[in-house]
């Protein structure tokens, strides 16, 4: 039921205070029989005092001790079962473009340009947090880096990983990004306002006419449009990493480059869009964006926080107000034959409507809880469970990575690797190296079975192991089980030894996620290291081969 209270100190208070309370009873009690003893002899008394007046009041202690201990509980926070917790948020639709082109790199603004740039969307994001919000890259071509979304840990991340060699082509384009940034926003659904933000030091080189033209669709889609600039226009050099020193851009005659902030780009785009333009001199532009988008009109959104358990304090508080009713019942005299004539043409009704008080968490006490199948070793069920919940318009992350790691367990392969390739692309990094592994494992578990084994399976594996590893270099695991993707890799292209012998060793040798031997030597890390850096280098250098572009108009590659 994975029970637990948001407060368990509070849980531990509700017992004392029902110890206390009872203490409380016992103790009136006491001091009453003594003052009665005091006005006479005890035959007296009898006749005189109401009838009971020396018994003990067990009943009503019990009653009122129980309704602060339950009213206690209450306010601990229990909570079980699943569900999921919606905020309201108001806000618009934003596209920020990003100007990610080797003289963003340019230091005139520090640290640079580019760190400037995130910076400002960073104080951006926090000034306008119900905001939806999409990221382009560009420089020579435009690149999504994210869909519209509210998940500040996604943008977090896309912003930390930007860099020039994101977009693969080198230049300024601007053109392209904004008809791209527009056709984003038009396939938003809902009523709020949209609006595009461009972010550069306008040092573009594509065809001036063509940006302006975008730039008027923009106004005519009722589309508002915020050009902000960086860098200063006296300029300065780009600087290039070129393996362990740092030179500075040459173009194609061999002259340093010396890159310029030019406004009056930007200040076109803005004029030609009926938007604003953000001077590169401005201090705060994060908050000068958010002014400049604060007249669009915000739209109310519902937005999922993710599947938590819901808190059950109807369990408790009512039967606690109940007692206190009964006891203030009594307390006037009321007896229980009244209350039964009172209560019993009601009698039939209250099953009813304790059945819509705690309904949801009768069905959610009924439904198995998939983890707990998980554990107990019954995989199938368990996948089962998080496929219905899917079904069902769950679009939580981690139910996707629990269905597909459920499916590896219980050995369905196939299915398993669709799905964690799936959750392999996750905004949450933790979640996505996790998903990264396990679908690693499932690839490699396709080469190596006896039966149909996939040959572009070991390839597969190879890719999420890589990918892994450059978010997180020190899981032995992952290391361990690249290593052998690579080796099992090899072999299938040489077509040395018995492939059923060869998946017999590799399957004992195999690192699942629960080994408890997980050491590696540093010699077998090291290597590993060193054939992971060669197989990664050969891999850039035939996508640089494959993928080479012309120089951009001008020539100009920066």
């Amino acid at each position: 039921m994975n029970f637990r209270f948001d407060l368990p100190w509070a849980a531990v208070a509700a017992a004392v205070l029902s110890f206390l309370s009872a203490l409380t009873f016992r103790f009136w009690h006491r001091r009453r029989v003594a003052r009665l003893s005091q006005l006479g002899v005890e035959a007296a008394i009898e006749r005189l005092a109401p009838v009971g007046v020396r018994r003990a009041p067990v009943a009503r202690a019990v009653r009122v001790s129980a309704a602060i201990g339950l009213a206690a509980l209450a306010y601990a926070g229990p909570r079980w079962g699943s569900g999921t917790n919606m905020v309201r948020t108001e806000g618009i639709d934003v596209v920020l473009a990003m100007d990610a082109s080797l003289s963003m790199l340019a230091q005139d603004e520090r640290p640079s340009r580019l760190e400037r740039m995130k910076q400002d969307v960073r104080r951006f994001r926090a000034s306008s947090p119900g905001d939806r919000v999409a990221l382009l890259a560009f420089a020579g071509r435009s690149y999504i880096l994210s869909p519209l979304t509210t998940d500040d840990g996604a943008i977090d991340l896309f912003l930390d990983n930007l860099d020039p060699s994101i977009v693969g082509q080198a230049g300024t384009a601007m053109a392209p990004t904004i008809v791209q940034g527009l056709d984003l926003l038009r396939a938003a659904r809902g009523g709020a306002g949209r609006a595009l933000v461009i972010l550069s030091d306008g040092e573009a080189f594509d065809d001036r006419a063509e940006t302006l033209a975008a730039a008027r669709s923009a106004r005519d889609a009722q589309i508002d449009v915020v050009t902000v600039g960086f860098g200063t226009e006296g300029g300065a050099t780009i600087p290039v990493p070129t393996g362990t020193a740092v030179t500075e851009k040459r173009d194609a005659q061999g002259e340093v480059v010396i890159t310029r902030y030019d406004p009056s780009l930007l200040r076109d785009v803005a004029a030609s869009a009926g938007g604003e333009f953000i001077a590169a001199r401005e201090t705060d532009k994060g908050a000068r964006i958010h002014q400049a988008l604060a007249r669009l009109d915000a739209r109310q959104r519902d937005v999922a926080e993710g599947l938590s358990r819901p808190l059950r304090t109807a369990w408790f508080l009512l039967p606690a107000v109940l007692l206190l009713l009964l006891d203030s019942w009594f307390a006037d005299g009321g007896s229980v034959e009244q209350l039964r004539q009172r209560f019993r043409f009601a009698a039939p009704l209250v099953p009813l409507a304790l059945l819509a008080v705690f309904g949801g968490t009768a069905r959610a006490q009924s439904v198995p809880d998939p983890l707990d199948l998980f554990k107990a070793g019954q995989f199938a069920r368990a996948a089962q469970r998080w496929k219905e919940q899917l079904a069902t318009g769950d679009k939580h992350p981690s139910t996707l990575y629990n269905f597909g790691t459920a499916m590896l367990a219980a050995d369905s392969l196939d299915a398993a690797a669709e799905v964690l390739e799936r959750a392999a692309t996750v905004p949450d990094a933790a979640l996505r190296g996790r998903a990264l592994y396990n679908l690693g494992l499932a690839q490699l578990k396709r080469g190596m079975r006896q039966e149909a084994p996939d040959p572009r399976a070991f390839a597969s594996a190879v890719s999420a192991y890589r990918t892994l590893l450059r978010q997180s270099p020190a899981d032995a695991d992952a290391k361990w089980n690249y290593e052998l993707a690579l080796r099992l890799q090899k072999q299938q292209k040489g077509g040395g030894g018995s492939n059923n012998d060869n998946n017999s060793q590799s399957q004992q040798q195999l690192r699942n996620p629960n080994d408890e031997d997980k050491s590696m030597s540093r010699q077998q890390a090291q290597q590993l290291l060193a054939a992971a850096s060669r197989e990664e280098k050969e891999t850039q250098a035939r996508k640089q081969r494959g993928t080479k572009q012309e120089r951009p108009p001008g020539g100009k590659d920066w």
